[in-house]
């Protein structure tokens, strides 16, 4: 297996520290001018700042744009913080909004196991609030409670009657009640009923994009285990059967192709993380066609062109060995003679781009497209379910590219992001090498 590669050098540079002493600075106008001249600069630049605010807002026109602006503001504030779903901590955060949006005296927001989060006043309602939101979680209906019906007592002594009335409406997923938001003000008016009921509705949708961001997480650890599933069977089979052969005749390769097996599938099939390392993933694509060779022998011939400054590069876990797989099941082992797989990766600005070639019998172009789309099943579920998992993580611009034709051989690049922060490499897994 040929591997070239290139580094990166760089001659060492040293520098000398210097120390000097501060002395006493001595009285002089022209320096009493220029402290003038630095504090008169700071002045007008904040000016300049402040004036420049105050024109953005001016700019908005009518004082229904102006406050159309506040509300815009407040939601798309509040929203990033219930991205996660109806958690404490993203709660506390978007009440503050949510109050600011509905001006009530208090807000609240709930799941349907207790509070979680109360801004602004009447705190001691907090300790009376699921009991009062029971209906409403249990029926999915606004309810409107006035100052009379919030009277009682608890351990905090006596909340007087009169003092602040409520509106309390159903948060939903989808057709259930996974919490409420509970406002409370001097007086239940139309207008606070309705006001609350909509910022319900809008958390609502917060909470369905949380849980959609959870079923596409699911989605692709489910395309995961199917394409551990897909290697299971074939491939440990002809491996075992590959071992088998040389036990007799050759013990001590027989003992290294069972280390290099039990490294594989060590790695394909352990149970943490989405994503890899190229470098990582390469190595197991190393031990796979280490087991592939002792099958098919001189037939299959491979050669790599790395770029080392790629191979830290975050990638989506088996991305790109079911790609090598199709290269040899698909392209080589049914062609006669000899056949040749390329594999390159290189740097592409801020993408690394890999490509795997083989010189196969290749595929029907029409047949492909329509297995991509989804639109029938067939031997190449290994490259859909790649294809499927990077538009998933990079967009529609991410898939896999790929040319081939009957009897001409394939060719299937990808591109991912050399800079992912959503990645953290940190907690990647060391693999043995």
């Amino acid at each position: 297996m040929d591997c070239e590669g290139r580094s990166p050098s760089g001659p060492n540079a040293a520098a000398n520290g210097t120390r000097a002493t501060l002395g006493t600075m001595p009285d002089s106008p022209l320096l009493t001018a220029a402290a003038v001249a630095v504090i008169a600069l700071a002045v007008a630049a904040v000016v300049a700042v402040g004036l420049k605010v105050l024109h953005s807002f001016r700019a908005l026109g009518t004082d229904a744009e102006r406050a159309t602006y506040t509300t815009l503001h407040a939601a798309s504030v509040a929203g990033q913080h219930l991205r996660s779903g109806l958690n404490p901590a993203g709660a506390a955060k978007a009440s503050r909004q949510l109050r600011t949006l509905l001006g009530c005296d208090a807000l609240a927001i709930t799941d349907t196991a207790g509070v979680l989060a109360w801004d602004g006043a009447a705190e001691d309602l907090e300790l009376r609030l699921m009991d009062l939101a029971a209906g409403v979680l249990a029926g999915g209906r606004t309810t409107v409670l006035h100052a009379g019906d919030l009277a009682g007592t608890n351990a905090a002594g006596a909340i007087p009657a009169g003092h602040l009335a409520g509106v309390i409406a159903p948060v939903r997923a989808g057709s259930r009640v996974v919490g409420v938001v509970a406002a409370f003000a001097p007086a239940a008016g139309a207008g606070l009923v309705r006001a609350t009921s909509e910022v319900a509705d809008w958390v609502s949708v917060q909470v369905e994009l949380a849980e959609l961001d959870a079923s596409r997480t699911l989605l692709m650890e489910a395309e995961v285990r199917a394409l551990r599933a897909q290697i299971s069977p074939h491939f440990i089979y002809n491996s075992l059967n590959a071992i088998a052969s040389f036990i007799n005749t050759d013990p001590a390769r027989a003992r290294d192709l069972v280390v290099e097996f039990a490294d594989f599938t060590r790695y394909s099939f352990r149970r943490h993380g989405d994503f890899t390392t190229l470098a990582e993933e390469l190595r197991c694509i190393d031990r796979y066609l280490l087991l592939e060779r002792a099958r098919f022998g001189d037939r299959v011939q491979v050669s790599l062109t790395i770029a080392p400054e790629v191979l830290s590069t975050v990638i989506p876990f088996l991305s790109l060995q079911p790609l090598v797989e199709n290269a040899v099941r698909h392209g080589l082992e049914a062609k006669e003679g000899p056949g040749r797989i390329s594999i390159i990766a290189k740097d592409s600005g801020a993408f690394a781009e890999v490509s795997i070639e083989d010189d196969g019998v290749g595929m029907d172009p029409d047949r492909l497209r329509s297995m991509l789309a989804g639109h029938s099943d067939g031997d190449h579920v290994g490259l859909r379910n790649v294809d499927v998992r990077l538009r998933q993580v990079y967009g529609d611009d991410h898939g896999l590219v790929i040319e081939t034709a009957p009897g001409e051989g394939t060719l299937i690049t990808m591109r991912v992001p050399k800079s992912q922060p959503g990645h953290d490499t940190e907690k990647l897994p060391r693999q043995r090498s």
